[in-house]
C-alpha cells in the first residue's frame, strides 16, 4: 500500500515547523521536502502540491490563498491553518457536531481552528445548541496565551538579548477589539453578536487558558459541557474545586480540558490547553488523520 504523500507549504514558521518534526516520526507517511531555496519559488511549490495527498498551508493569510491557487488542478487535500479560510471551508474542529468528522472527512479544504477561537468555541457552540443560552447574548471572554502564539518575531521578542523588564509581566493587546479569530468565534459557535474578547500575552512559551463567566447556574453548565463532549477521546470536562487554574497547565499535550467553577448563580468556565497542540499543529494532525482515514488519534500527545 502506498504512503499518503503530505507537503507543508510553510514548514519553516513555528506551526509549519511543528507539523514537521512530528510527522517525521510517522512510518505510515511519506514527506514531500522543498529545498530551503526553493520554498518561496512558486513553481517548486506547484510540484510539491501535485504530487502530495495532502498539504498543510503554514503561511500567512494573503500568501495561504495565493497557495490554493498553486495547488488548483490537482486532487490535493489542503489544511490551512492560516485565518483565511476558517469562515469559509469545512471548519476543522471535529467535536463542533456529531457530523463535523463526516463533513471534515469527505472535504478536499479544511480550515484549521485559531488558538483562541478553539477555546471560545468548545465552551459557547454547546451551550447554545443546548438553548441554554441565546445566539443574541452578549460574551465577554479573555484569553491568556505563551508567547510561542505571536510565531517567530515574538518569539525572538522574548527570548532574544533585546528583552526588557516589560517582557515580564502580562500583557493585553488586541485593543482595536478586532482581533482576527472573532470572525471565526461568531460564526462557528452561532453568536449573532459579535464577542468581546481581549487576549492577553505572558511570559511563557506554551499554553492557553479561555475563560468566558455567565450568570448561570455552574452545574447546570457542567452537564451540559460534559454531555456533549463526553465521547470525545481529546476533550475532557471537569466540575472542579480548584484554587488556582495555570495556563501552561496543558503545555506539550493535544487535548483539551474545560474547567466549570462558579455557584447556583454565577459560573466560569476554562478551556485550558496548548496553543500549538489543539490550538493549531495537534489539530492539524488531527484533521489529517481524519482526512486521510488513519486513527484519529495517531501521532498525538
Amino acid at each position: 500500500m502506498n504512503k499518503p504523500k503530505i507537503y507543508i507549504d510553510g514548514q519553516a514558521g513555528t506551526t509549519g515547523l511543528q507539523i514537521l518534526e512530528r510527522l517525521k516520526e510517522r512510518e505510515d507517511l511519506e514527506l514531500i521536502l522543498i529545498a530551503q531555496a526553493d520554498r518561496k519559488d512558486p513553481e517548486k511549490r506547484k510540484e510539491c502540491f501535485a504530487k502530495a495527498d495532502l498539504a498543510f498551508l503554514c503561511l500567512p493569510d494573503q500568501a495561504a490563498i495565493e497557495a490554493v491557487s498553486l495547488a488548483e488542478g490537482t486532487s490535493t487535500k489542503i489544511i490551512d491553518a492560516s485565518t483565511a479560510h476558517r469562515t469559509s471551508w469545512v471548519y476543522g474542529f471535529p467535536e463542533l457536531d456529531p457530523d463535523q468528522r463526516k463533513k471534515i472527512k469527505e472535504a478536499k479544504y479544511v480550515a484549521n481552528p485559531g488558538c483562541h477561537a478553539t477555546g471560545f468555541i468548545s465552551i459557547v457552540h454547546p451551550l447554545i445548541q443546548a438553548n441554554l443560552i441565546k445566539p443574541d447574548i452578549s460574551i465577554h471572554a479573555f484569553s491568556l496565551t505563551g508567547y510561542s502564539g505571536g510565531g517567530k518575531s515574538m518569539i525572538q521578542q522574548y527570548e532574544g538579548d533585546q528583552a526588557n523588564d516589560l517582557l515580564k509581566s502580562p500583557a493585553i493587546y488586541g485593543l482595536s477589539m478586532q482581533h482576527k479569530h472573532i470572525p471565526e468565534m461568531q460564526k462557528i459557535s452561532g453568536l449573532s453578536r459579535k464577542p468581546l474578547f481581549t487576549p492577553i500575552v505572558d511570559d511563557y512559551y506554551n499554553g492557553m487558558l479561555v475563560s468566558i463567566q455567565f450568570e448561570l447556574d455552574a452545574r447546570q453548565v457542567f452537564e451540559v459541557l460534559n454531555k456533549a463532549y463526553q465521547d470525545q477521546p481529546l476533550i475532557e470536562v471537569e466540575f472542579g474545586n480548584n484554587s488556582f487554574l495555570y495556563a501552561n497547565a496543558m503545555r506539550n499535550t493535544d487535548h483539551l480540558k474545560l474547567y466549570v467553577h462558579g455557584n447556583e448563580e454565577q459560573t466560569i468556565v476554562c478551556a485550558s490547553f496548548d496553543n500549538l497542540g489543539k490550538g493549531a499543529c495537534g489539530a492539524a494532525i488531527q484533521n489529517m488523520n481524519i482526512m486521510l482515514g488513519f486513527e484519529e488519534t495517531k501521532g498525538l500527545r
